[in-house]
């Protein structure tokens, strides 16, 4: 019966494809909205738009072929649900994880699970495309066959859709010159617009194949690039990938007017940071966004039940005490349970209502207006009042420390140190990349010491190289001066190049000192020790170093005070200073293979673009927040101005802007 489907299906596929109405125009108000955004952007761009059910259309570039990175996991997952459904694959056999299975990169088995776990192939797939797991991706083409999915995107029509290799494992390429051209995949935006198309319209499995691959894609856990800018409850299902120079995106969005296939593919972009503000995701982000004011978005179901959480819930909990006598003395959760059914049911009863637990018309009617908070049982009228008639706080002055988003700030004299003002500058708190102002400052002394250092060439480990976060996207075995890599670790911020130097310098960077723990066994270890010594000796006494780029570790720690100090010792040295006022560089790196490459990287620290500014270091993580460590001057006084701890990347720098604004004008 399955193989009957197939058949059929697969017939249906490939007519759709050769003679589906899909129009040649683009869609003006998309094409008007899209067009300026990608002939602006920094790299290599491709677009396909369509709306499934009344083609409307915008592409560029769209038959194009372009790297996918992970997206090329999408076409994976349907050619294992396709082998099901012929009975080659059974998606229920239990696979057990080996050691020799792990690969690094994203995802969570590698770190998080031991060799011996036995899942099923499902819950592979699920990981997969959820997590974009690299390992779970592996045993899944080895339960496929690689050149399977190449195969069936043939027989689809699709023909550049092509997954090349097994992840990090470029020597099982089975096309080897389109993987040194794409990477693991290749496809083009029309045809994965195509895929999805059919996917949703099952065309490539039945109804409930068809519900469990939806599934798997609407629980993709990367909300960096179309769903940035969705509202919580729009509907996406999709599939992302990122490498440092590529970003892709591909997915439906359910819409006001019905479902839209997008596909965006970026490639070859000037932007490889990793973190928020990465231009290419943020790209995505905005034709995710586009997409949903063209087409609109789904109205957020009103429809309260048992199972729904959230503030609505809150109100009708704190109603249906007030309403309900004797009370039900329900707990405002925001939890629909058990105890709020039983309470809506009697309400329900006790109006005349159907008694069925869900909030209908008519239930929403009988309850009222509901309570928002514990004064709105008071008469309105005269709430209001009190209110206008309260007591009111002074205005604040123009000598009162500017409204930041920040956990901690500090003002200090730029050329003293000495603190003017500041905020829980002494509080312990994750430092992110502004640790590379220690490292590029132990190099940096290496360097005064022994002018030779700077012109020795640091070649690059595959550790170094596989350290995941913001990249100068050095790869295994190539090599680049040490004066030059020093811009690579500052303007783009390179955790790379933190542990390439690490590495390099590591038992050097200890001097005539006695070795540190492990220091033969592990230069890192050296390094790491000597960033905390140097520490101690510039009295940064709250501060202590586990790494030499500053991703999250419960044991790495400083202070905005520390950074002062830190920053003012490094930004002495009149190369690190250069450095950091640098707003893009470019260098030739060499590779002992014979050929040589040209890089460029670009400061991220937004302020070099203002008058007055000259530093320093920039820093982002989930555990640390938005940081920044910035120098200026106006008039002749110098300010440095630390901020950890803000809301977001834009944040920082209005909290920076508006704490050098507040010292410039008010405290001269």
């Amino acid at each position: 019966m399955l193989r009957n489907f197939w058949a059929i299906s697969l017939l249906n596929t490939l007519t759709f494809a050769a003679f589906g109405q899909t129009p040649t125009q683009n869609d003006d108000a998309l094409n008007e909205a899209i067009v300026p955004l990608v002939q602006s952007h920094g790299g290599e761009v491709a677009v396909t738009i369509e709306h499934l059910q009344t083609n409307e259309l915008f592409h560029f570039r769209g038959d194009e072929p372009m790297p996918t990175a992970s997206l090329i996991k999408l076409p994976l997952m349907i050619t294992a649900y396709h082998m099901a459904a012929l009975g080659e694959l059974d998606l229920t056999k239990a696979i057990v994880l080996k050691e020799e299975d792990k690969v690094p990169g994203s995802g969570i088995l590698t770190d998080h699970f031991s060799s011996g776990v036995t899942l099923t192939l499902r819950d592979y797939i699920r990981l997969m495309i959820r997590d974009s797991d690299n390992t779970a991706t592996n045993v899944v083409i080895d339960q496929v066959g690689l050149p399977k999915t190449a195969e069936l995107m043939e027989s689809l029509g699709l023909k550049n859709t092509k997954l090349h290799s097994k992840v990090y494992r470029g020597d099982t390429s089975i096309f080897v010159e389109r993987s040194r051209q794409f990477g693991i995949g290749s496809t083009t935006t029309d045809e994965m617009v195509s895929l999805l198309k059919m996917l949703q319209q099952q065309k490539l499995a039945d109804e409930s194949n068809t519900k469990v691959m939806m599934g798997h894609l609407a629980a993709c856990d990367d909300s960096t690039k179309l769903g940035r800018y969705l509202p919580a409850e729009a509907k996406l299902l999709h599939k992302t990938g990122a490498i440092g120079n590529c970003r892709t995106d591909a997915g439906i969005i359910e819409t006001a007017t019905g479902p839209v296939a997008v596909c965006v593919l970026t490639n070859k972009n000037e932007d490889q940071s990793w973190g928020n503000e990465n231009e290419a995701e943020i790209l995505c982000s905005k034709i995710g966004r586009i997409v949903a004011e063209r087409f609109g978005l789904q109205k957020k179901s009103t429809s309260i039940r048992y199972g729904s959480t959230g503030l609505l819930v809150e109100s009708l909990q704190r109603t249906l005490n007030d309403r309900l006598k004797p009370t039900p003395g329900l707990g405002v959760d925001g939890d629909f349970g058990p105890g709020t059914q039983t309470a809506v049911k009697r309400f329900q009863t006790e109006n005349g209502i159907a008694s069925t637990g869900i909030l209908n018309e008519a239930t929403w009617k009988a309850l009222g207006t509901l309570l928002e908070d514990e004064a709105s049982t008071n008469d309105p009228k005269r709430f209001n009042a009190e209110a206008e008639n309260a007591a009111k706080q002074p205005m604040s002055k123009d000598s009162d420390p500017p409204i930041v988003t920040c956990k901690a700030w500090i003002i200090a004299d730029g050329a003293t140190g000495e603190m003017l003002h500041g905020f829980n500058e002494n509080g312990p708190r994750q430092p992110a990349s502004t640790t590379k102002i220690m490292t590029a400052y132990i190099v940096a002394k290496l360097i005064a010491k022994n002018p030779g250092i700077a012109d020795e060439f640091v070649t690059f480990s595959n550790g170094a190289d596989q350290t995941v976060g913001s990249t100068s996207g050095i790869r295994t075995g190539e090599k680049v001066m040490v004066k030059d890599l020093l811009y690579g670790l500052m303007l783009p911020s390179g955790n790379d190049a933190a542990v390439a130097f690490a590495e390099h310098f590591g038992k050097r960077s200890q001097g005539d000192s006695p070795d540190a723990p492990d220091a033969k066994e592990d230069p890192l270890k050296a390094f790491i020790a000597t960033m905390n010594q140097t520490a101690l000796s510039l009295g940064m006494k709250s501060t202590h170093f586990e790494n030499p780029h500053g991703l999250p570790h419960p044991d790495h720690l400083t202070t905005a005070a520390d950074l002062v100090r830190l920053s003012l010792a490094a930004t002495q040295d009149s190369r690190l200073q250069e450095i950091v006022s640098t707003r893009q560089f470019a260098c030739t790196v060499k590779s002992d293979e014979g050929y040589q490459r040209n890089v460029v990287w670009r400061n991220t620290n937004q302020l070099l673009d203002i008058e007055g500014f000259d530093g320093v270091k920039t820093g982002t993580t989930e555990a640390a927040g938005a940081c920044l460590v910035a120098s200026g001057t106006k008039d002749g006084k110098r300010r440095t101005v630390v901020v950890l701890g803000s809301s977001d990347s834009e944040a920082r720098y209005a909290d920076i802007k508006n704490l050098f604004r507040w010292t410039f004008v008010t405290q001269d």
